[in-house]
């Protein structure tokens, strides 16, 4: 079986949607399923206002065509709402051919954190990009119970995994101020990176990611480390060597570093919100509170083995199987796979 995944997230860029597909991928070539991707790689791009570091493809229907003829798919999945999003929907759409979708942002807070854009707005554009998806794919029980309350149809479950091969715990030192209050991931306004930079706490806070917010940050909060972005084995050390990881985002649908975190035995501190709730709900292996400051002493508590006993019960493979399974549920197969006339794609 072969699934075509359109994103207008891609490398280099370093997030949670990236990760995810990367992760997804090499999971399935054990189940005989082989990815590929529609990525900003084959189109000229352009810097996104605001995040300069993200570059938004400008692709054209023909160009779209080519590649979708060229991949000669079994499935057609839509990973994200962008440039290339539209176009692969609108293929679709002209050739009544089936497709699935997937939610990963919480677009709504998202813009709404850098213009002043009325959520029901977005929301409404939103449900009419996924609209003819056979199923959308959210990654907790609480966001596809939230999707269908916002009138989404076809939701269904796909949770997310980490790898605990690389993210384990294991002895390594920063040689910083003890504890080391650790957080991971982009430096953008969205993140909510003041509410941990803030709180009066002992020791040292770490930031490992980059952003637009980045040099901003570090000019106003000099006391802080700032690590830049981390990959690998490096990441996983400087998981492993922290005491607790705060996960100050309001606006996440999942957060993969959360689970990368309790995967190393790094105990969770986060507000009481989706996203982080949905990951470790009432599992004892962080402190959730509207006062981040009494999270993260909390958290402080929390048995390491504990968060590494969690996380193994999230594994890639069970994510990919979840995926795969759900495009054949829903019948999003494109004809051809039994014996049908295979579709023509049109470059």
């Amino acid at each position: 079986m072969r699934i075509l995944v359109a994103t207008d997230a891609w490398h280099p860029q370093v997030n949670g949607v990236v990760r995810t597909l990367t992760k997804l991928a090499d999971a399935a070539a054990a189940l005989d399923v082989e990815f590929r991707f529609l990525t900003p790689d084959a189109f000229r791009t352009f810097a996104m206002p605001s995040y300069r570091d993200v570059r938004l493809a400008m692709p054209r229907p023909a160009r779209i065509a080519k590649l979708i003829a060229e991949a000669q798919p079994d499935s057609i999945h839509i990973a994200t709402e962008g440039p290339i999003g539209l176009m692969v929907r609108r293929y679709c759409r002209q050739r009544k051919l089936p497709f699935t979708t997937s939610f990963h942002t919480r677009f709504p807070e998202y813009v709404r954190a850098r213009v002043p854009v009325p959520g029901s707005l977005i929301w409404r554009a939103l449900r009419r990009f996924h609209s003819p998806s056979r199923a959308v794919m959210a990654a907790t029980p609480a966001l596809a119970r939230e999707l269908g309350e916002r009138g989404f149809d076809n939701v269904v479950l796909w949770p997310r995994g980490v790898d605990t091969h690389l993210f384990h715990p294991r002895a390594v030192d920063l040689c910083l101020p003890a504890p080391v209050f650790l957080s991971v991931g982009r430096v953008a306004v969205e993140k909510n990176l003041e509410a941990f930079l803030d709180l009066d706490l002992p020791g040292t806070k770490v930031i490992v990611g980059d952003g637009p917010a980045r040099n901003a940050l570090e000019e106003a909060y000099p006391d802080a480390i700032f690590l830049g972005e981390k990959h690998g084995e490096e990441l996983a050390d400087i998981y492993a060597a922290a005491d607790v990881f705060v996960f100050p985002s309001k606006t996440d649908t999942f957060g993969l570093v959360l689970l990368e975190a309790l995967a190393s035995g790094l105990p969770v501190a986060a507000f009481p919100v989706k996203g982080p709730r949905d990951v470790i709900g009432d599992a004892p292996v962080g402190a959730l509170d509207h006062d981040l400051r009494n999270a993260c002493f909390a958290a402080l508590d929390v048995s390491r083995q504990a968060c590494v006993e969690f996380a193994t019960a999230h594994t890639w493979e069970a994510s990919a199987r979840a995926f795969i399974d759900s495009i054949r549920a829903v019948g999003a197969v494109l004809p051809g796979r039994n014996g049908a006339e295979q579709p023509r794609f049109v470059a």
